[in-house]
């Protein structure tokens, strides 16, 4: 009872000191207890308030990457309190430390914590925020760094994975503050579901890899960091699935430029500037949405004007280039000064027939990565099969596979229909696609492969076989009977997907060394 009494009357000693004494000397006598208790104490505390300075206003960006980082770690098991949120655009559960609460950490064998410090402002419904960092005073000069630097690209990287991506596409009024109007991106397609041959999957896969880990190689090298890709191939052969399984694979946000949008090359840059980081631009059908050709025969036309001393004082081919997207504002737009005003972009172009692109557009080291999509091969038919249907294995895929060694092969999405409208019946879904693949060899012997004679396979592959033809009866194109291409040993299979790169990926070759 004697030593509470002794403590009560210290308090109230303290509580009278406290409002007798001027605020200088408390000030300063507890400046002193706080030295005096670090000379004593085995740990250095570091403070990382939200923001920088005193008004509040720029946003401390550490403070952020140390929330972000203590979200990607699980300390669940070493924190009493956290509060748990999640916003509507996502279903990822998020916490944060709860206020006065401490996390445990540990790096290089040696144990830390983070504090998180919520106070609030006097006569105001603000409150300030803080983690306050602990760490072995012996050893703050090895750690501090590295653990902080570990703390940001743990964060970085959180952030990538778990941000909400978006879809862009441009309004018309890239000039002013905003050329780009965004849905949420949520398409489904993965590598996983992509009817690809297994090859070209993992060619794509190590090359994005290679390129998203290839920071510092591009900086040593002198390098804009981005990638060119070329994808070209018939419709319905998957070019912009492939697109959105690049987005979803990396978990960048997606930019399709409408080329017939954009006034002229001034917008062009603008809504390249707008863009962020780690994105894939897309421009779709590069070789039809604008008349790109048409640069070379102004100039063509402008030499042979200046070289007949012809009286006009300026050739009309100038004034057209001033109201609208040249070829020179593309070519900038994908490999000049303005292609670096942004880090890690892939940029990609489609188009149905490749030789009608522009040959500037497609060398080297503007598309880096020339992919092919074509038919379909067995292996991408049987993950479509396994897609729709839920099949591993069927007695038709003998018949497939025969009537695609035959000329009778079809796009993804000619398949990817046929098993849509049957899926509720898996022998009918594969007998259409059956049906269709031999009227489509019927037609290319028939029509020579002609413009029409593919027309009418397209036509012929969508509708149902029942209303167009049946080739031959159903009995004989099983595995025991003798259906059309049944005899042949290997058949050459039409339509294989070809992946080619055109320059040697320099962030592969050089990631195999280092190991990224």
């Amino acid at each position: 009872m004697e030593i509470l009494s002794q403590m009560w009357s210290f308090l109230g000693l303290l509580t009278v000191l406290q409002n007798v004494l001027p605020s200088q000397l408390l000030s300063l006598l507890h400046s002193f207890y706080e030295s005096l208790q670090d000379m004593f104490t085995p740990y250095s505390y570091f403070e990382i308030p939200e923001f920088n300075g005193y008004c509040g206003v720029d946003v401390n960006d550490l403070y952020r990457h140390v929330n972000l980082y203590l979200n990607s770690v699980n300390h669940s098991s070493t924190c009493r309190r956290l509060t748990l949120s999640r916003s509507r655009s996502s279903n990822r559960i998020s916490f944060t430390v709860a206020p006065n609460h401490t996390v445990h950490d540990t790096f290089r064998g040696h144990s830390v914590s983070w504090t998180h410090h919520v106070e609030t402002v006097q006569d105001s419904l603000e409150e300030k925020r803080s983690f306050t960092l602990k760490l072995p005073k012996r050893h703050r000069q090895v750690l501090l760094s590295p653990y902080l630097d570990q703390v940001t690209s743990r964060a970085e990287e959180f952030e990538r994975v778990s941000r909400e991506r978006r879809l862009f596409t441009n309004n018309g009024h890239g000039s002013y503050e905003s050329g780009w109007v965004s849905v949420p991106f949520r398409h489904p397609s993965t590598f996983e579901t992509l009817a690809l041959e297994p090859e070209l999957k993992k060619q794509i896969t190590e090359d994005l890899t290679a390129f998203a880990n290839g920071k510092e190689f591009y900086h040593r090298v002198g390098r804009a960091w981005k990638r060119g890709y070329l994808l070209h191939g018939p419709p319905g052969s998957g070019k912009s699935s492939l697109i959105a399984a690049m987005a979803n694979y990396l978990c960048y946000d997606v930019y399709d430029l409408e080329l017939t949008k954009v006034s002229d090359n001034s917008e062009l840059r603008a809504l390249l500037i707008q863009t962020t980081n780690r994105s894939i631009i897309v421009i779709e059908d590069i070789d039809c949405t604008v008349d790109l050709t048409a640069d070379r025969m102004l100039k063509t036309t402008s030499k042979r004007m200046r070289r007949g001393r012809e009286t006009c004082p300026r050739p009309e081919g100038d004034e057209a280039e001033r109201g609208r997207v040249t070829l020179s504002g593309l070519l900038n737009f994908t490999d000049g000064l303005w292609s670096c005003c942004g880090e890690e972009r892939i940029i990609v172009f489609t188009t149905n027939h490749r030789e009608n692109v522009d040959p500037a557009l497609v060398r080297c080291g503007r598309m880096d990565v020339h992919v092919s999509l074509g038919t379909c091969g067995m292996h991408a038919f049987k993950v479509l099969v396994k897609n729709y249907l839920g099949l591993q294995s069927h007695p038709v895929f003998d018949a497939v596979e025969s009537c695609a060694g035959s000329g009778g092969a079809l796009t993804p999405a000619q398949v990817g229909e046929i098993l849509l409208r049957n899926r509720g019946d898996a022998d009918m879904a594969l007998k259409e696609v059956v049906s269709a693949m031999q009227a489509r060899m019927i037609m290319r012997g028939g029509g020579g492969g002609g413009s029409g004679a593919h027309g009418l396979c397209d036509d012929v592959a969508e509708r149902s076989p029942e209303k167009v033809l049946t080739v031959e009866n159903w009995d004989s194109l099983s595995p025991g009977g003798k259906g059309v291409g049944m005899g042949s040993n290997k058949m050459r299979k039409e339509g294989k997907v070809k992946f080619f790169v055109r320059l040697r990926s320099l962030t592969k070759s050089d990631s195999g060394r280092r190991g990224v």
